[in-house]
């Protein structure tokens, strides 16, 4: 007993010896007051306040990029930057993550100057004029203010799709072919035209084993597998015959080139007859169908009104 007493003991004071504080993290701090009116400024587009909480040798860093010899933009050229923003978003504002705050922190060692680092975690947002590509993306920036409460550094570190996307946005890119007769659509008019002819064995087999559906009135958009699919059909089919289905207009076959996706989109008019009245029930639906290489459709989204199913 008195041996484990001793271990628990020496293992406490060897973890108290182990642990050195190196500064401390405030909530609450001039610094931080320094950066939000800076980060106002910035989403008012006032350049000249901006710039006035800048030292002349301030340098911004893209905390992501893979360049080691990475020299930073200077005051101006990040002066400029930020107008972007201002200039070309409408909307634009710079808000407080859900659930963050600002820390600030000041170091011990290595510290000479007595810098302190501001850490704050930001949503830009803003739809871009000429494009209307929206941003709502999460920012995390590194500030280092100067005894004088001037940012003498700015590390940032963002996801940059939302920009590529505005870039590219600027030019008109094909993204793939359409097509109004290929076999992918043959497909759907054949799995269509089994439910009409109650051969539901047909229908369901050109379908991956493995495929999910959707409905588009599900409020989370959750999909379900096939054999869930099954049962809801069932429910149905308990309570209406398919009298007949009617194409509308007709189906377009769509090979996307990014993602290489496969999609047929088909419009139907699906003429039910309520099994306990005879009352006849037109219901328009839409369905998405994504297919693999196979030819097998493995995902499939159905847009429609179900309480005319009610």
């Amino acid at each position: 007993m008195k041996t484990t007493i001793l271990s628990a003991m020496l293992l406490i004071a060897f973890i108290a010896t182990a642990q050195k504080k190196n500064g401390t993290v405030y909530i609450e701090h001039p610094a931080i007051d320094v950066v939000n009116d800076f980060t106002k400024a910035s989403a008012a587009g006032d350049r000249a306040k901006m710039a006035s909480y800048l030292t002349d040798d301030f340098k911004a860093y893209n905390g992501t990029s893979d360049n080691d010899n990475d020299k930073g933009m200077d005051k101006e050229a990040f002066l400029d930057n930020q107008m972007l923003y201002h200039d070309n978003l409408d909307y634009y504002a710079i808000e407080t993550f859900p659930g963050s705050y600002p820390d600030a922190i000041e170091y011990k060692k290595d510290n000479p100057d007595g810098d302190v680092w501001v850490q704050t975690w930001d949503l830009i947002k803003g739809v871009h004029k000429t494009t209307g590509v929206k941003i709502d993306a999460a920012s995390h920036r590194l500030y280092t203010l100067t005894k004088n409460s001037k940012i003498s550094r700015l590390i940032t570190y963002k996801n940059d799709g939302v920009i590529d996307e505005i870039r590219s946005s600027f030019s008109d890119r094909k993204n793939g072919t359409i097509y109004n007769h290929h076999d992918f659509i043959n497909t759907v008019r054949k799995m269509m035209y089994a439910i009409e002819n109650n051969d539901w064995d047909k229908a369901y087999s050109f379908y991956d084993k493995d495929a999910r559906f959707v409905d588009s009135s599900s409020p989370d958009f959750k999909s379900i597998s096939l054999a869930e699919q099954k049962a809801i059909d069932k429910q149905i089919l308990d309570k209406f015959d398919v009298a007949s289905i009617d194409v509308v207009g007709y189906p377009d076959y769509l090979h996307y080139e990014m993602g290489d996706a496969h999609v047929v989109q088909s419009w139907w008019n699906i003429n039910f007859m309520r099994k306990s009245d005879k009352k006849a029930i037109t219901v328009p639906i839409h369905y998405q169908m994504y297919f693999n290489e196979d030819g097998k459709i493995t995902s499939e989204t159905a847009y429609y009104n179900p309480k005319l199913l009610d």
